[in-house]
């Protein structure tokens, strides 16, 4: 398949750079001490900013670039024992013909002081621009991790359907 190869060039660096990452950053993870169950142990923030590359797998593996931006609304989430925010994400997700609106509830698990991962339930508003234009809604079910340089720059890792992305966090 001749387009498949060019078009998931992205894709395969970014998964590559991610493996890389993790390969150098695995052997400090594993002496990093767990903060689960330690409510409120996280980077102290209000807004995380994320530019990002993206792929669409079930677009044809089109790919594109994006920024998600995600304003924590509750500092400890739904479990008042664990370690967890709770934000909304929202942001704009270029793709060859489209552009794609996402709207996400952002639940995080801080696991440790470099690890965190999150699970994004939501929506997207696609807006078609080929040919004819036109606009729809979509579901949207994400989830992702965190690496954490730092208490406010990470490299992020998301997948789900409609897209996945590899991006860096900024914790302002």
């Amino acid at each position: 398949m001749h387009r498949s190869n060019s078009a998931t060039r992205p894709l395969r660096a970014a998964v590559r750079i991610a493996l890389f990452a993790l390969t150098l950053l695995g052997p400090r993870a594993a002496l990093a001490e767990s903060t689960i169950k330690r409510p409120g142990a996280h980077p102290a923030y209000v807004f995380e900013a994320e530019p990002h590359a993206i792929v669409a797998p079930f677009d044809d593996f089109l790919p594109g670039a994006g920024f998600r931006g995600t304003i924590e609304l509750v500092d400890n989430g739904f479990v008042s024992s664990i370690n967890n925010t709770v934000g909304i994400g929202f942001g704009a997700d270029w793709i060859k013909d489209h552009l794609r609106v996402p709207v996400v509830m952002q639940w995080n698990f801080w696991l440790t002081s470099h690890w965190s991962v999150f699970g994004e339930p939501g929506g997207n508003l696609r807006f078609d621009y080929q040919g004819k234009s036109s606009f729809h809604a979509e579901p949207a079910l994400y989830v992702g991790g965190r690496y954490a340089f730092s208490d406010s720059v990470a490299l992020t890792l998301r997948v789900g359907y409609p897209t996945a992305s590899v991006g860096v966090s900024f914790l302002l």
